[in-house]
């Protein structure tokens, strides 16, 4: 998958699609497979960048990392429901009681100084990784990817709720059900996928940012983006797990002062700084092409990649078969 940050409002469309389809039983009220966070932000579980996991720097064993605590998740917002419709006490429903933010910690909260505050939408989902550390660790190999497709599950049946998949995880994205005592994770719509339909995550953004197909399709989006224009970037490639999840960043906006007026180009709002902790130095380069193509485009010229990212026609954004509107 290939996520274009450009396009992402922070709608939670995506997190309410993979709610509604997949964590609506017992032990699931915490996950959230799919969730955008605002960055720059503490993220979902809060402060996951911290809990380590992932790969040594030349990728021969794991890092050690920390399971996530249960307040970190956030939880259920407790409100009125009882006072508003069953004793009429209560005029409006409302929240009863104050309490964390749960998929998208600190939500539209910006960075920097006024004027020039800033902040941008990062959908997760688990990155189906090449090289995934939560495989690694499965002390009874319940985690395995699937030789057709490479999407990485969590065999039930196996799992006997060990939780070293949960520390594994640099991006926290193996939850644990707490009632049925085993590892659940996304499952990359595989069932939608088998019959030609693409996740929900992605068929129902209403933005039209997230591509689907095989990075090995020379003639599909991922390829291009990632591949031949290399403006697609997995997110945290140090922590060593071969993320198939790619993102293209968000293109910086120039600072400008408090009547308004652009004051210095090239000293973006958005830190360039924070832009490579995210995806690395590849960054750079990514930002280059898309400005020269952005402006290509802008004189009336051909270019393939912003043809590519516009996405006029929903279809072009999934590359795989006979995908069908559901």
């Amino acid at each position: 998958m290939v996520i274009d940050l450009n396009k992402c409002i922070g709608c939670q469309a995506c997190t309410a699609a993979c709610k509604s389809l997949w964590t609506d039983e017992p032990g699931q009220e915490h996950m959230l497979w799919n969730n955008v966070e605002t960055k720059p932000g503490p993220g979902y579980p809060r402060n996951w960048e911290d809990n380590g996991g992932g790969w040594n720097e030349d990728r021969t064993a794991l890092k050690p990392g920390r399971l996530a605590e249960r307040s970190e998740f956030g939880g259920e917002i407790p409100l009125n429901f009882e006072e508003v419709y069953f004793e009429g006490s209560e005029a409006r429903l409302q929240q009863k009681a104050p309490m964390g933010k749960g998929s998208n910690w600190d939500e539209d909260t910006s960075s920097g100084d006024y004027p020039n505050n800033y902040h941008f939408y990062l959908p997760r989902l688990c990155n189906h990784c090449t090289k995934p550390s939560c495989l690694e660790a499965c002390p009874v190999r319940a985690i395995y990817k699937r030789p057709q497709d490479g999407i990485v599950l969590v065999d039930a049946d196996r799992c006997q709720g060990f939780r070293e998949c949960n520390k594994a995880c640099p991006y926290d994205k193996v939850y644990f059900n707490y009632v049925t005592g085993k590892s659940q994770k996304c499952i990359f719509c595989f069932p939608r996928l088998e019959e030609g339909v693409a996740p929900a995550c992605a068929r129902q953004c209403p933005g039209r940012l997230r591509f689907v197909g095989y990075v090995e399709d020379v003639d599909g989006p991922i390829d291009k983006l990632v591949n031949q224009w290399k403006v697609a970037l997995p997110l945290h490639p140090e922590y060593g797990t071969e993320p198939n999840v790619f993102y293209v960043p968000p293109i910086l906006p120039p600072k400008f002062d408090a009547d308004g007026n652009f004051v210095d180009e090239d000293d973006p709002r958005v830190p360039m700084e924070y832009l490579r902790t995210l995806f690395g130095p590849q960054v750079d380069e990514a930002l280059i092409t898309m400005h020269f193509e952005m402006e290509k485009k802008q004189e009336g010229k051909a270019s393939e990649l912003m043809d590519l990212l516009i996405a006029k026609e929903w279809k072009s954004l999934f590359a795989i078969t006979d995908v069908k509107v559901a």
